[in-house]
């Protein structure tokens, strides 16, 4: 994999995008270079809420949400520079692991709202 952060539109939203200290709400699942799934959003029966851009999440997922709007779904192939580098995660995420997402974006809410 490249050390650059690869971001793949599969379907692009109509809605609100997400910007810098949005807080944003996803449906999403992680999977290990293998295919082994080390995560999922599905799986816990809710979606995952997180404030993007302020390093709250790994910096792929802070790079890789910029711009994406509401109703969208992103595939992330995140090195491992930009997820948890050279920590081990759990059992499943081994130090230097490249990750890869599939997200799918929910809602958007910024200050505005």
């Amino acid at each position: 994999m490249s050390q650059e952060l690869e971001i793949i539109d599969v379907k692009v939203g109509e809605g609100k995008a997400a910007v810098k200290g949005a807080l944003i709400t996803v449906q999403y699942e992680g999977l290990l270079a293998d295919g082994t799934k080390f995560d999922s959003s599905y799986d816990k029966g809710r979606p995952f809420q997180c404030v993007i851009g302020t390093g709250r999440v790994i910096k792929g997922w802070d790079q890789g949400m910029m711009g994406m709007r509401v109703g969208g779904t992103r595939k992330l192939a995140v090195p491992a520079h930009l997820a948890y580098g050279e920590r081990q995660i759990g059992a499943l995420i081994k130090p230097n692991s490249d990750l890869y997402f599939t997200v799918e974006l929910l809602e958007v809410l910024t200050r505005d709202d």
